[in-house]
């Protein structure tokens, strides 16, 4: 069996989405997992739900509509940070907030 060299498991993982064409899914999640570290966890925990679409537009279910009101006015700085967490410009394109 021929050795290789070792490898950190999430270049290999970035291999595997690369080679199967689900780096944009991979992104997507990425951004998504990284919702409480945009926003912080006294936001987060008034998340109540949260997706993404296909399409890039992440919709967030909140319970304050005063943190809602908050988020509208940061909407374009929060796309921008949630695409530096997926690795990606432009993978997300959209910021929905309910």
């Amino acid at each position: 069996m021929k050795k290789t060299e070792a490898q950190p498991i999430g270049d290999i993982i970035n291999e595997v989405f690369a080679r199967s064409g689900h780096q944009a899914d991979a992104a997507r999640y990425r951004a998504l997992t990284n919702w409480v570290n945009v926003v912080g966890p006294g936001v987060n925990a008034l998340t109540t739900r949260r997706y993404v679409t296909e399409s890039g537009a992440i919709h967030v279910f909140i319970s304050s509509a005063a943190v809602k009101a908050d988020l509208m006015f940061m909407r374009s700085s929060l796309i921008d940070s949630l695409n530096e967490f997926a690795g990606a410009p432009g993978v997300i394109t959209e910021l929905i907030i309910h």
